[in-house]
């Protein structure tokens, strides 16, 4: 058993060793600098105009059907799409404001927001989650290790753990990356009776909004919700009510990631920490187990004395 257990040591320390100078170069995946595209005008987008929806969750069935998921019935018990909340099933969801005293109601349409400079890019350790072409925020599952950090970083709660499936990944609107690169737009866009969600570069669904607001002030609350909040996003609303009532955070302009990977780095950097308490726990386990082995040879000289 001695020999075992000093072999044990052995393997050990020769991992914990050279997992900690591995740790000690930086991973070429992990996104160690700004997240933000240098051209995020040119980046694609949607622009949602609250007061053109009309409710009929055309979007929604269009998406699921676009992503391969199955739809979330759950709360309807079984009998039509009905989800909640952005879920496992639900990359894109309609909800319904309404203010019975004053007579005012207001559909809005929620999905990832492709921020400019995105807090889940950040936060995600081996860049499962990262921006790469047009700008959108796209998700690798062979980098994910599960940990579910840009669920917790992510200023508008939008991405998913698939709590379900035995391996599961993390669930988020990619702006139907797969679409756009055959060259045709979002499923949600493309399906919309009354074009209350439009496709196009950032910076053109930008100087549309300023028209429609100039155009009709009497229509819109005066402000483009994402055009500064957090730093900008890819995807922008108008409506007609306060965007607080909506479900859109009042956020000022500053991003997010810039705290998330002052903490992040701190902790990760390198992957010492993790490394180091890997090691930790490995050296407890060999402890108690070698702590029972003598334990066990004790009682064995015990009886046999005893015997004898």
């Amino acid at each position: 058993m001695g020999t075992s257990r000093r072999s044990a040591l052995k393997v050990l320390a020769g991992a914990t060793g050279t997992l900690v100078a591995t740790a000690l170069r930086p991973p070429a995946c992990a996104a160690a600098t700004p997240s933000a595209a240098p051209n995020a005008g040119g980046n694609a987008g949607m622009l949602y105009d609250a007061t053109r929806c009309i409710g009929c969750k055309a979007c929604m069935v269009a998406c699921n059907q676009a992503n391969d998921l199955m739809p979330d019935v759950g709360s309807s018990g079984d009998r039509w799409q009905a989800p909640l909340d952005l879920n496992e099933r639900t990359k894109n969801i309609i909800k319904l404001y309404m203010d019975d005293a004053r007579g005012t109601y207001s559909f809005v349409k929620r999905q990832c927001m492709h921020c400019v400079d995105p807090a889940c890019t950040a936060a995600c350790m081996l860049g499962a989650l990262r921006k790469r072409e047009h700008g959108i925020v796209t998700y690798d599952p062979d980098l994910c290790v599960g940990c579910r950090y840009c669920e917790m970083a992510c200023p508008f709660g939008v991405p998913k753990f698939e709590w379900s499936k035995a391996a599961p990944k993390i669930i988020k609107c990619e702006l139907c990356a797969h679409r756009i690169a055959k060259g045709q737009e979002p499923a949600c866009t493309e399906v919309c009776p009354t074009h209350a969600v439009i496709y196009g570069t950032r910076d053109a669904l930008l100087a549309d909004a300023h028209r429609r607001l100039d155009e009709h002030p009497d229509r819109y609350v005066p402000h483009v919700y994402g055009e500064t909040e957090v730093g900008g996003t890819q995807v922008l609303y108008l409506a007609g009510v306060d965007f607080t009532m909506l479900g859109l955070p009042a956020y000022g302009d500053q991003p997010v990631p810039g705290t998330v990977r002052r903490v992040q780095h701190m902790i990760y950097q390198g992957f010492v920490a993790p490394v180091a308490l890997y090691a930790v726990l490995a050296g407890v386990m060999l402890r108690n187990r070698r702590r029972a082995e003598n334990a066990g040879t004790d009682g064995e000289s015990e009886r046999d004395e005893g015997g004898s």
